[in-house]
C-alpha cells in the first residue's frame, strides 16, 4: 500500500500544473449592467486600472478600494487605450481616435476630442481599428482592419471609394454582395487606409505608414523601439504572425495595396509569387491551434514583474488557454526573426485574453471578450505566488551550424543523455486560402547537442538549415539541476535570414559508454 501511494504522489505530480504552482488567478466582478467584454485597458499613474468596455464605457478599477468609477461612456467599440497622464487618455473607437479629458479633476472626463478620424469606414462589420501606441517622439501610431465578404457595406460611406475590385454598387448588404463576395475577395480595403498603420504626428497629421495587414488586433513598442503588430490567420496568413513594422513595408496582405501610390494592378489578379516578391515576412510566426488561434495585444514585461525575462514581448490570445512570449534573436542584424514561446499555459487563465496590463505591484491584469467569435469576458488579475524563480527557456539564438537553447537555470550536467530534445521544421503557402496546413514538415536530424560551460546554454547542431522555415523545438520533461519543472517545454523560432559566420567551436559528441 505505501509503494502504491507514492506511486501515485509521483503520478499525480508530474501532471501538476506548474503554472499555478507560482501564480494566482483573481477574477474581478464586473459592475452590473455592464457588458463584460473588454476591448482596451491601461494603468493610471497612480496604479488603478483604466478599462474600456464593448459597448462603450470608460471606467476606473481601485485595486486597493475595490471599487469602480464611470470615466466616460458612449463610445463606439474601443479597442485601445493610452494614457497620457492622469487627465488625459487616448481612446481608439471605430470612428476615430478620441482624447478624454478630465479638465476638473472630478475623476469624470467632461471633454471628448478628436484627434484623428481621417481614415475610411463602409459599415462593414470587421472595419475594427487598433492603438494607440506612443513612440519616443511623440509620434503615435494606429493599425485598421480590412473588411469582410461576411457581410456588404452600407450605401453612405466614409472616404473615397478605390474603383480596383468589385462595383460598390453590388456590395451593399441590402444588395446582392453574396453573389460578388469572390470579386470582392475575402478581405477588401476599399476605402483608405484599410490594411494599413497610420503614423500620427503630435499636431494630429496622419501619414499612412506601412500596409499588408489583415486583422491587426494589438500593437506595441518593445525595448528597442520596434513598432510590433499582431495578425490574425485568414487569407493571405497561412498561421497567425507578429510583424516588426518599418515605414513603407508591405506585410503579406494585398487588400491594402490599392492604396499605394501610383498602385493601378487589382491584388487579387496577381500571382502569389508576385506578392511574395514585394512582401516583409513576419518576425514570429504562431503555429494555428499549437500555440496561437488569435493574437491579440503585444506588450513589454517591466523588470519588477517578471524577473529573468524583463524587456521581452508578452502577446494576448482569444481562443487558446495561453499568453505567448516573443524574444527576437539579438545576432540577426539583416533582418527581425526570433522565436515564440507559450507563457502562463493553464487552464486557470481561460480564453478570450484581449488586453493586457501591468501594474507597479507585480500584477499582470487580463481584460477578456469574444465579439462573438471563441473567447471568455471579464477582467482577471495574475499575481506571482512567492519569489522562488520561474524555470523557463530565456531565449534561442541561431549560430549557422545549430541553435542555442538559452535557460535561465542550470541544467542537470548529464541533460543530453537524461532528457530528449526534438527538432522538427515546417512552412506554410502564401496564397488566397484562408490559412495553410503545415508544408514540407519534416524531422531535423540532431548532429550532436551538448550542455554549454555555464550549464544554462543548450546547443543543438543542426544540418541544413532553411531559410522561410519555423523550427519547433519541444524539450518535453526538461527539469533544472534543482528539479524544477521547465515552464513552457517547446519553443517556435522563424529562421527568415541565416546566422552570421562561424564564432564557436562545435561541440564533440558525448562519448559512447
Amino acid at each position: 500500500m505505501k509503494f502504491f501511494l507514492t506511486f501515485l504522489s509521483l503520478s499525480l505530480s508530474s501532471f501538476a500544473d506548474v503554472w499555478t504552482d507560482h501564480f494566482s488567478f483573481e477574477n474581478i466582478p464586473v459592475p452590473a449592467g455592464i457588458d463584460p467584454q473588454i476591448g482596451a485597458l491601461a494603468t493610471l499613474p497612480d496604479q488603478r486600472i483604466v478599462i474600456a468596455f464593448h459597448r462603450g464605457e470608460v471606467m476606473i478599477y481601485d485595486p486597493v478600494k475595490k471599487n469602480w468609477s464611470l470615466f466616460a461612456e458612449g463610445l463606439h467599440e474601443p479597442l485601445g487605450l493610452l494614457v497620457e497622464d492622469a487627465q488625459n487618455i487616448l481612446v481608439m473607437q471605430r470612428p476615430e481616435l478620441t482624447r478624454l479629458t478630465d479638465t476638473d479633476d472630478d475623476g469624470i472626463a467632461d471633454h471628448y476630442t478628436t484627434v484623428f478620424d481621417d481614415f475610411g469606414m463602409t459599415g462593414n462589420y470587421h472595419e475594427f481599428a487598433f492603438g494607440p501606441v506612443k513612440d519616443a517622439e511623440g509620434h503615435l501610431y494606429i493599425a485598421l482592419g480590412v473588411a469582410s465578404n461576411g457581410a456588404g457595406i452600407r450605401p453612405e460611406i466614409r472616404g473615397k471609394w478605390n474603383p480596383i475590385g468589385a462595383p460598390r454598387e453590388k456590395m451593399l448588404s441590402d444588395n446582392d454582395w453574396k453573389k460578388n463576395r469572390e470579386a470582392a475577395g475575402r478581405m477588401y480595403g476599399r476605402v483608405p487606409w484599410r490594411g494599413w498603420v497610420i503614423k500620427i504626428s503630435p499636431e494630429g497629421k496622419g501619414t499612412p505608414y506601412a500596409c499588408g495587414l489583415r486583422s491587426p488586433n494589438g500593437m506595441s513598442i518593445d525595448q528597442q523601439g520596434r513598432l510590433l503588430v499582431c495578425d490574425n490567420q485568414g487569407d493571405w496568413v497561412g498561421t497567425s504572425t507578429i510583424h516588426h513594422i518599418r515605414k513603407d513595408h508591405f506585410y503579406g496582405h494585398p487588400a491594402s495595396l490599392i492604396w499605394r501610390e501610383g498602385w493601378t494592378a487589382d491584388p487579387l489578379k496577381m500571382a502569389p509569387e508576385e506578392l511574395d516578391v514585394i512582401r516583409t515576412p513576419a518576425a514570429g510566426l504562431l503555429p494555428q491551434s499549437e500555440l496561437a488561434n488569435s493574437p491579440t495585444q503585444p506588450i513589454t514585461i517591466p523588470q519588477e514583474n517578471f524577473p529573468s525575462i524583463e524587456g521581452q514581448t508578452l502577446i494576448g490570445e482569444m481562443n487558446q488557454k495561453t499568453l505567448i512570449r516573443f524574444v527576437p534573436d539579438s545576432g540577426i542584424q539583416s533582418t527581425t526573426q526570433g522565436v515564440t514561446i507559450p507563457f502562463l499555459n493553464t487552464p486557470a487563465l481561460g480564453k478570450g485574453n484581449n488586453r493586457l496590463t501591468f501594474t507597479a505591484d507585480g500584477a499582470l491584469w487580463i481584460g477578456k471578450t469574444h465579439l462573438s467569435w471563441p473567447g471568455d469576458e471579464g477582467l482577471i488579475r495574475i499575481t506571482k505566488k512567492e519569489q522562488r524563480p520561474l524555470f523557463l527557456l530565456q531565449k534561442v539564438t541561431l549560430s549557422p551550424d545549430g541553435f542555442h537553447l538559452h535557460f535561465n537555470e542550470k541544467l542537470p550536467d548529464d541533460a543530453s543523455k537524461k532528457f530528449n530534445f526534438a527538432v522538427t521544421r515546417h512552412t506554410y503557402h502564401y496564397h488566397q486560402t484562408y490559412g495553410s496546413k503545415k508544408i514540407d514538415e519534416q524531422k531535423v536530424i540532431i548532429k550532436n547537442q551538448a550542455l554549454q560551460s555555464d550549464g544554462k546554454t543548450y546547443f543543438i547542431a543542426t544540418d541544413d538549415l532553411k531559410e522561410g522555415y519555423l523550427y519547433n523545438f519541444e524539450f518535453k520533461g526538461l527539469t533544472s539541476a534543482t528539479g524544477r519543472a521547465v515552464m513552457g517545454d517547446r519553443a517556435y523560432y522563424h529562421l527568415i535570414s541565416k546566422a552570421p559566420p562561424l564564432s564557436h567551436p562545435i561541440p564533440e559528441p558525448p562519448a559512447l559508454r
